[in-house]
């Protein structure tokens, strides 16, 4: 019987729900993965295992049965499914795989699960009209010109009337090494792995990048389709192959038992790393697709297939060397140095320790026998160790920091140990001048990573203000480095002097003040108008204002009173002319939205979403994601959909564009 929902359990379902949606959009609409597959399974799963003992968790919209990949991007146009991408359920165990065969007794058919991205082709009378991406599941990205560059996507198939290819973009991983060798050499930041290369390239807005990105495709499922004449799954295979299309044939198999699937599961396993792709599991289908169609499916997954996933990939090896990487905050990173091992096709020399508290906590020890993970997105981890050797010795965490010996200090609330240093350690320079050149910072093209590096290692850029010196104190030598001519030089030049103007919030971010992010910045912008005022702001004032607590306020006062982070400031206002809030007077005269917790959704007709979130966020308003009871006003615009709902349900006020527009306006 089904237990009485209590606080608590809400309350957890909430946070999981929560991260599991923001762990969404960064891995399928900004392609940049926070956590790794094994920590975002287990969420998923605690959810589903607290919706299946509370069924009232899993009866609103904000359940995992509820959701289905992530928002679409505003970037690209979006058009509907005419049958929805769903996903697939995950298992882990043989014990979950016959608990779904008892469901499911037929004859099944096996594919390896391809870590890629999805993709939906539509066909007309043979001809390719449009491709999608999965987006939220009914609603795709238009990556049309994309699918196109790709060779293993046929223009044209011998079908008749309309059908649906669905299947796997993905980059194999000698590509991979390629692409990011080629990342290094011009300076930009190479990617984390094949799946998020594929994605960064696959959603490109100019398809002359997308084509030199060497993207694969494998076929394998269909959607809405006008005639069918195969019986089976692996039939199916059989058409794709006739027409064109590329898929995984060779490492599919036909099973009628437990047996045979945990075998194949098995070897699939060991034969992982010799696969020129990266995969991260089977998918078992009923093969008899007249038997699909009878099973159906859930609000979010297929009833007739599941995808039996594998473990994270670990391996043991030695842990040569602890050594510390100084971040851009200051903050010491103790890194592994192993005795390099191939871990699920992957060779792995470095993983993360991740503080001197952990490494105490299990005991790490230079020359330790020890157990390696690496769970798919994130930098390998040394999970355990399997054994001490005789000659280990326990590490200890440094006093003074690696890079420019100062003294290294932790607060008594924090874990991380930081270098004092903050404007003179070349470590925390190099960091700190990459954030201040990032697109949301001073956004200067030219100036990456490795630029930057070089340039700190040659001595020339010592501050911010620096760069504002570079062409002038350097150019000579520049122009005769690799990588630099005449026209690059100028180009780079351009690109600085067109950012001496900067808006004051950009400015705040860019200099990177502890515990400042984006949101802040322009928080703090809104409220003190000129940077004088906030550089004269106290703990207290700064405590007054919603959103700004204690320790961030510690963290502005100490930024703005350090002596060398003054100096440091005055050098770089000297070359810069600030934009200050037109909107903003310091302290007083807020906007009748200030402060308003505010919702967008659905399509104005006279900004685009980004813009009118700018012009509400000039005006003091904090716009969210989602709405709920503290939400004060709704501004609902054409197609406006879920969040329309949820604003009526809750007596939310609800604003159509006129009073939006009456509002700034006034």
């Amino acid at each position: 019987m089904p237990k009485k929902l209590d606080l608590f359990a809400k309350t957890e379902h909430d946070a999981l729900m929560k991260s599991l949606r923001e762990w969404d959009i960064a891995y399928h609409t900004k392609d940049a993965p926070v956590v790794d597959d094994a920590t975002y399974d287990v969420a998923k799963r605690r959810a589903k295992e607290l919706e299946t003992e509370y069924p009232e968790l899993a009866a609103g919209k904000n359940s995992v049965a509820q959701n289905v990949g992530a928002p679409v991007s505003r970037e690209f146009k979006n058009y509907p499914h005419s049958i929805p991408m769903l996903s697939i359920s995950d298992v882990f165990t043989e014990d979950e795989v016959t608990d779904w065969l008892k469901k499911n007794p037929d004859e099944v058919f096996m594919e390896p699960k391809v870590d890629g991205v999805s993709f939906s082709a539509r066909y007309e009378n043979g001809i390719l009209i449009r491709a999608l991406t999965r987006g939220n599941g009914t609603l795709g990205e238009d990556i049309t010109e994309n699918i196109k560059t790709i060779a293993e996507v046929p223009q044209n198939i011998p079908v008749r009337g309309i059908i649906e290819i669905r299947g796997e973009v993905y980059l194999s991983r000698a590509d991979f090494f390629k692409l990011n060798e080629e990342a290094e050499t011009t300076g930009a930041k190479p990617f984390a792995n094949p799946r998020n290369a594929a994605a960064g390239s696959l959603r490109q807005l100019d398809p002359r990048i997308t084509a030199r990105r060497r993207l694969r495709a494998f076929a394998y499922t269909y959607g809405e389709v006008s005639t069918r004449d195969w019986a089976t799954q692996s039939e199916f295979f059989d058409r794709l192959e006739e027409w064109g299309f590329k898929t995984t044939r060779g490492w599919c198999k036909v099973a009628q038992t437990q047996e045979e699937i945990q075998a194949h599961y098995n070897h699939m396993m060991e034969i992982r790393s010799d696969i020129p792709f990266d995969i991260d599991g089977l998918v078992i289908k009923v093969n008899d697709i007249e038997t699909q169609e009878k099973l159906g499916a859930t609000a979010n997954s297929p009833r007739w297939e599941i995808a039996y996933k594998f473990p994270a990939a670990r391996g043991i090896t030695v842990l040569r060397d602890i050594t510390i990487q100084v971040g851009r905050t200051g903050v010491l990173t103790p890194v592994a140095e192993l005795e390099p091992i191939n871990i699920g096709g992957v060779v792995v020399s470095r993983a993360t320790l991740h503080n001197a508290d952990e490494i105490a906590r299990k005991d790490f020890r230079i020359g330790d026998r020890v157990v390696v993970q690496r769970a798919g997105d994130v930098i390998p981890q040394v999970v355990e160790t399997l054994e001490h050797a005789p000659n280990s010795r326990p590490y200890r965490f440094p006093t003074k920091c690696s890079v420019c010996g100062a003294d290294v200090v932790q607060e008594s609330d924090k874990v991380a140990r930081r270098c004092i240093n903050a404007l003179s350690c070349p470590a925390q320079l190099t960091r700190e001048l990459e954030h201040f050149v990032s697109r949301k910072g001073f956004d200067i093209e030219g100036l990456g990573s490795k630029q930057i590096e070089k340039f700190v290692e040659l001595g020339w850029l010592k501050s911010p203000a620096d760069i504002w010196k570079l062409v002038s104190a350097h150019g000579e030598v520049l122009r005769r480095m690799d990588g630099f001519g005449e026209k690059s030089v100028a180009n780079l030049d351009a690109s600085i002097r067109a950012r001496s103007k900067i808006d004051l919030h950009r400015l705040l971010f860019a200099i990177g003040i502890p515990e400042v992010g984006e949101a802040t910045a322009k928080l703090l912008a809104r409220e003190f108008g000129t940077l004088d005022a906030l550089r004269a702001a106290t703990k207290e004032r700064l405590t007054e204002i919603p959103g700004i607590g204690e320790v961030m306020a510690d963290e502005i006062t100490k930024f703005f009173n350090a002596a060398s982070t003054a100096a440091a400031l005055d050098e770089l206002l000297t070359h810069l002319a600030v934009k200050n809030p037109t909107n903003s007077t310091p302290g007083t005269g807020h906007s009748t939205l200030f402060d308003k917790k505010i919702v967008l959704t659905g399509t104005l007709a006279r900004h685009t979403r980004d813009k009118a979130r700018e012009i509400l966020e000039n005006l003091g308003a904090k716009v969210q994601t989602s709405v709920s009871a503290k939400t004060d006003i709704v501004i609902a615009g054409a197609d406006a959909g879920g969040k329309l709902d949820d604003a009526q349900k809750l007596g939310v006020t609800i604003w159509g564009e006129e009073e939006f527009e009456n509002a700034i306006e006034n």
